[in-house]
């Protein structure tokens, strides 16, 4: 099973400190799951491989989308 999530910010700034929030350098993967996330200028694109059960891809989904959406709130505030 593969899903690929594509987010679109308002500059490059906004779409690395969102790579950055979901791309933490010490997480490690159960095995039979892949995630690569990869930005380009305001963009960010996710792709996630699972090999196991749906539930984990669902749940891999969610994770990644809660930390996006702590990223958003953090830089929406930052501008107030």
């Amino acid at each position: 099973m593969e899903a690929e999530i594509r987010l679109s910010y308002r500059n490059e700034r906004e779409a690395e400190t969102v790579t950055k929030a979901i791309s933490p350098d010490n997480m490690e993967v159960p095995k039979g799951l892949q995630i690569d996330t990869l930005q380009h200028d305001s963009k960010v694109n996710t792709k996630i491989k699972c090999q196991t059960r749906l539930a984990t891809l669902i749940a891999t989904i969610d994770d990644l989308l809660a930390c996006v959406s702590v990223a958003e709130k953090t830089f929406k505030i930052a501008k107030q």
